[in-house]
């Protein structure tokens, strides 16, 4: 009789977890699914200033897959937004270099490069609406020919990554590297 009321117990929780589904806003639509935790013990303070920055360097060999690295500032802005953090509470920055440097170029310049639209634009352009900014490394434009004028609309052109990323930590960011 226990193992059968532990094997029921057990089957309860399986079900309960898979009936939950990772949902994406309300911040940016489109991308950044996250789970719900509800009643974390650990209390998200609402209330304070989140100023983070990305170190965003790395991108998938595969031309058509977005860069999941970037797509952590739509989860870190949607997670906490579904957890009652106002976005004028969030400072989101991402420095972007070496091989995600293609990620940031228009789907033009994209095109004509690969053959195939950026598949990055439209989750760049939802981040950049949400208030982040894209600052991209001087040094990469130039060592991996991506002038500015071919990426998207808004980006910013850094001295370097590195300047940005000190710059942005002494003004208070804190840095989020994955």
């Amino acid at each position: 009789m226990s193992k059968t009321l532990a094997f029921v117990f057990l089957l309860g929780i399986v079900i309960n977890l898979s009936a939950q589904e990772k949902k994406a806003g309300p911040i940016i639509q489109d991308f950044g699914k996250v789970w719900v935790i509800e009643n974390p013990d650990y209390q998200v303070r609402t209330n304070a200033e989140l100023k983070v920055v990305f170190d965003i360097m790395n991108s998938p060999d595969d031309l058509t897959k977005s860069n999941a690295s970037i797509e952590t500032a739509a989860r870190f802005l949607n997670m906490h937004g579904q957890s009652g953090v106002s976005k004028e509470h969030m400072k989101v920055a991402l420095v972007v270099h070496n091989k995600a440097s293609k990620d940031i170029i228009t789907n033009e310049a994209y095109e004509a490069r690969y053959g195939v639209e950026n598949p990055n634009s439209k989750m760049v352009q939802q981040l950049m609406d949400a208030g982040v900014e894209f600052i991209f490394c001087g040094q990469s434009s130039f060592s991996r020919s991506f002038p500015i004028e071919e990426t998207i609309s808004g980006v910013q052109l850094s001295l370097s990554a590195m300047t940005a990323l000190i710059q942005l930590q002494n003004d208070g960011y804190r840095l989020i590297k994955f």
